[in-house]
């Protein structure tokens, strides 16, 4: 196969005014003349404005066809494009996403190329195109456009010949590896055949791995895991179902627990460890109702949930369970959910919490003795001293009961009657170097949880140190962290009601925020209502292609305006092409 590069085009970063935020982007690339040098990184003279979605060695340089030029001026009725365009570095003639294979090979001028991967939409290229929905037609179409590496550097220029000197192994195309991930229909054989190719960069073979995963799994998996960690089994309920407190514990001076059971015959689905159920509470007969997410921590059990609750001063929640709840009286409570559970693996694990973050990886410890587990277990824990030791005695117990687990317990101000070596291992705060200087081995799954200033230091020291990404789990009490890609600056007021008069549309719930707002119909998604209120909220495409704004739809239902290329799990929806057509709770 051969073509022409008919434009070579490059640009460095901007600031933009988008939807009055300010936004960082190489999107608008110019045409340039004469021979540019090509890089292992970059062609000179251009850069990217996100190094987390685009650029690296594997992205070095994009490629856009222009027969797609012709194709889109035909769908959208346009006739003012230019070079660049789309964002592309080479404008070409001829290498169509559905004959170019991923591992291809192609010589320009005096540099080397090979195919790594078909380009991933955000929602800057909608920007530059003036048309929101252009992330999702590139793929929906079929004409997403193919990233190179650079092999060998050299010089190039509009006018050469491109030409293939090597085919890659199993001749998968751009179009074709593009659909694998993003539409719905993940054959097993066409996975494992995606898997094989040694070009394919190592961002997209992680979420091949993750889709095979599913098609191998006999768990009931729903959703695209190739795209978000969002998914899993569906509820086993919509809504609440009414529990009855069975047991009240004091657990530690500010940590309380609860034993909930079924009120009827029907059995409790068996939670996965890690997961957390949302409690409704109605403090008042003229108050909102509360809502509160509290991870399980019990062991495994069709009959009984147990949650731990930390007693905050200035919380609503808490103060009303600890006062006002007693044996036999009965809660609301959601169907466990969540996607921060034990993988199934023989892999070592280790579980490492601080304070009231105990709890979901206390489940996990449970059911590693449920078993019982051959994988070697690392215990870490983090606390005040024995006062704050919830759990304490019970941990200990489930340790001494598995022949592969290793305990390590750290006080940051240990009382007097704090024994060293039995009730904990030394003073200080839990870090990274401790792992290491333990034997803990960096080929194991690492489970995280607590407050957010512990888990950034250790989700940051474990990435210096070595660790995969894909082998951290974290989990965090309350709204996350807003992951807005480009935008320079993300707020970080506390969730408060947008703007301006109320809506007139159905009530939505921030269950983590703990914001009830609402609907104002004139807005387009419940994603543009969660930044108009300040609420964290993860984002990218804005048009239902990648899945990174999925989260939990705890009540309610939802229509949507784009649909979705691939339906979320269920029992989940995709904020930014979503609205309320009823009353919802988010897990936001």
């Amino acid at each position: 196969m051969t073509g022409r590069l008919l434009s070579v085009n490059v640009g460095l970063p901007r600031e933009i005014t988008w939807r009055g935020q300010t936004i960082r982007t190489a999107v608008w690339k110019e045409p340039v003349q004469g021979k540019r040098m090509v890089r292992r990184l970059n062609i000179d003279g251009d850069a990217q404005g996100d190094l987390a979605g685009h650029g690296g060695e594997h992205r070095a340089v994009f490629v856009y066809q222009f027969d797609s030029y012709r194709y889109w001026q035909d769908k959208l009725r346009r006739t003012t494009f230019t070079f660049g365009q789309f964002g592309e570095n080479f404008t070409v003639e001829g290498l169509p996403d559905t004959e170019v294979c991923i591992g291809d090979h192609y010589r320009i001028g005096g540099a080397l190329f090979e195919v790594t991967q078909p380009r991933v939409t955000c929602y800057r290229v909608g920007i530059r195109m003036e048309e929101p929905l252009m992330p999702a037609l590139l793929v929906a179409d079929g004409r997403p456009g193919f990233y190179l590496r650079v092999l060998q550097e050299g010089e190039v220029e509009a006018g050469e010949e491109i030409v293939k000197i090597h085919a890659g192994q199993e001749g998968m195309s751009v179009a074709e590896t593009s659909r694998l991930l993003y539409l719905p229909g993940h054959p097993r054989q066409k996975l494992e055949q995606a898997l094989r190719i040694p070009a394919l960069s190592i961002g997209w073979k992680s979420s091949f791995r993750a889709l095979l995963d599913k098609e191998l799994s006999a768990d009931m998996v729903t959703g695209n895991p190739g795209l978000t960690s969002a998914g899993g089994p569906p509820p086993a309920w919509l809504g609440f179902r009414p529990l009855r407190v069975v047991q009240k514990k004091q657990e530690s001076d500010s940590v309380f627990s609860l034993d909930l059971a079924q009120t009827d015959t029907r059995p409790l689905a068996l939670a996965l460890p890690g997961q957390f159920i949302v409690v409704r509470l109605h403090p008042g007969p003229s108050e909102l109702p509360l809502l509160k997410n509290y991870s399980l921590c019990g062991p495994p059990s069709t009959h009984r949930y147990r949650l731990a609750i930390k007693r905050e001063s200035h919380g609503a929640a808490s103060p009303y369970l600890a006062s006002h709840l007693g044996v036999g009286d009965v809660l609301e409570v959601s169907a466990p959910r969540g996607s921060f559970v034990l993988q199934s693996a023989n892999r070592p694990v280790v579980l490492i919490s601080a304070g009231v973050g105990v709890t979901p990886v206390l489940a996990m410890l449970h059911a590693l003795a449920a078993e019982p587990s051959a994988r070697q277990i690392w215990w870490f824990y983090g606390a005040r001293n024995g006062n704050e030791h919830p759990f304490a005695e019970e941990t200990r117990r489930l340790i001494r009961n598995l022949s592969h687990c290793r305990s390590y317990v750290q006080y940051s101000q240990p009382r007097q009657e704090d024994r060293l070596g039995e009730h904990f291992d030394s003073p200080g705060h839990l870090k990274v170097d401790l792992l290491e200087r333990l034997g803990v081995g960096r080929d194991a799954d690492f489970y995280l949880c607590g407050p957010i200033a512990f888990l950034k230091d250790f989700t940051e020291g474990l990435a210096n140190w070595g660790v995969a990404g894909d082998r951290v789990f974290t989990e965090i009490f309350g709204p996350g962290e807003s992951s807005a890609p480009g935008q320079s600056h993300v707020s970080h007021h506390s969730p408060h009601p947008p703007a301006g008069l109320p809506g007139t549309g159905p009530r939505v719930f921030f269950a983590r925020s703990g914001l009830q707002v609402s609907w104002n119909p004139a807005l387009k998604s419940l994603l543009e209502l969660a930044e108009a209120c300040d609420v964290a909220v993860r984002w990218s495409c804005r048009t239902g292609v990648c899945h990174t704004c999925e989260i939990a739809l705890i009540a309610g239902a939802v229509r949507y305006a784009p649909e979705p290329l691939e339906p979320p799990a269920e029992g989940n929806l995709l904020t930014c092409c979503s609205c309320p057509r009823e009353d919802v709770i988010l897990d936001l």
